[in-house]
């Protein structure tokens, strides 16, 4: 039974670990741009859009393959840079302690 308790703690702990994680990266921005700097991205840590600026010049019906293709860049460029921000702050030990490794 003892066990049992023991397991619900480093799960209850886990859990409120995995929140207090999951707020830091809610406040975390990391901006993005498109190769020609025509559109800018703002993602917070869990990738989630928070702005997003486009320049006047692109919101045209005869720009719209090029507003497509600037969205896309500043999304990777985002993606890109989270993920390069999140692994330098990532301990690895303390990832195998969660996991029980």
């Amino acid at each position: 039974m003892a066990g049992l308790f023991g397991q619900m703690k480093d799960l209850y702990k886990l859990q409120k670990e995995a929140k207090e994680m999951q707020r830091k990266m809610k406040l975390m921005h990391i901006t993005g741009y498109s190769d020609d700097e025509n559109v800018t991205i703002v993602v917070n840590g869990l990738q989630e859009i928070e702005e997003m600026d486009i320049k006047d010049e692109l919101l045209s019906v005869d720009h719209k393959k090029e507003l497509i293709r600037s969205i896309k860049e500043a999304v990777k460029d985002s993606q890109r840079k989270l993920q390069k921000d999140m692994s330098k702050d990532m301990d690895i030990d303390k990832i195998k302690g969660m996991l029980g490794a």
